[in-house]
């Protein structure tokens, strides 16, 4: 499986494209629809789905452009299936980046394994960003999408409405730790990293 990433919006977040054998899952559809569709044009990828690792603004704002162009499901966990419909829960509204309105999700995630077309993944919930905040592991590939949970050397901020300092750092022991240390992990900003980086020099570790 190959990972596509993009850096979009005025947040710099990661989107990223998982594709393999002509078929693609889109993961947060940050900003610039036209962009991301156009890199999907590129590869000659059809996707099948809409993943969200979470609903903030900064990972939402091209997900109606994109859902719209390909008429495919989103993908969000059930805890913050509302926040895409409110501005005030998304926290578009909080940071005046323009009110960001959503149709509902499709489909509501939950922990356990999940399978979309020819794609197998695990999800996991991993609150502490956000109430709703999950990480998508394939376990075939050894890539974790971890969202705004772990980062390298940092981990997501927790100072958002529904965030929890320590709910994040004892999920992200608990559910992305004890994954082997070779697993790659695509942040929802900044650069990829290790399980094993990360549990030897991540400061909110050590």
């Amino acid at each position: 499986m190959n990972v596509k990433m993009l850096t979009l919006g005025p947040l710099q977040t990661n989107c990223y494209i998982l594709y393999q054998q002509g078929k693609a899952l889109i993961v947060d559809p940050a900003n610039d629809g036209e962009h991301i569709i156009k890199e999907l044009d590129a590869l000659k990828l059809e996707p099948v789905a809409v993943l969200l690792t979470h609903a903030h603004f900064d990972h939402i704002g091209a997900l109606e452009s994109v859902r719209e162009n390909y008429q495919i499901p989103v993908y969000i966990h059930e805890t913050e299936s509302e926040w895409l419909t409110n501005p005030s829960l998304n926290g578009s509204q909080l940071f005046g980046a323009g009110d960001v309105i959503c149709q509902e999700a499709e489909n509501d995630l939950k922990e356990g394994n999940l399978r979309i077309d020819d794609f197998q993944l695990e999800v996991r919930h991993i609150p502490g960003h956000s109430p709703g905040g999950v990480s998508f592991i394939f376990h075939q590939h050894h890539i974790i999408i971890g969202g705004d949970s772990l980062f390298r050397q940092a981990i997501g901020r927790t100072d958002l409405p529904g965030g929890s300092m320590e709910a994040l750092l004892e999920n992200i022991e608990e559910k992305l730790f004890t994954l082997p240390g070779t697993y790659t992990v695509y942040p929802g900003h900044g650069p990829s990293t290790t399980i094993e980086e990360e549990k030897q020099e991540n400061p909110f570790f050590n």
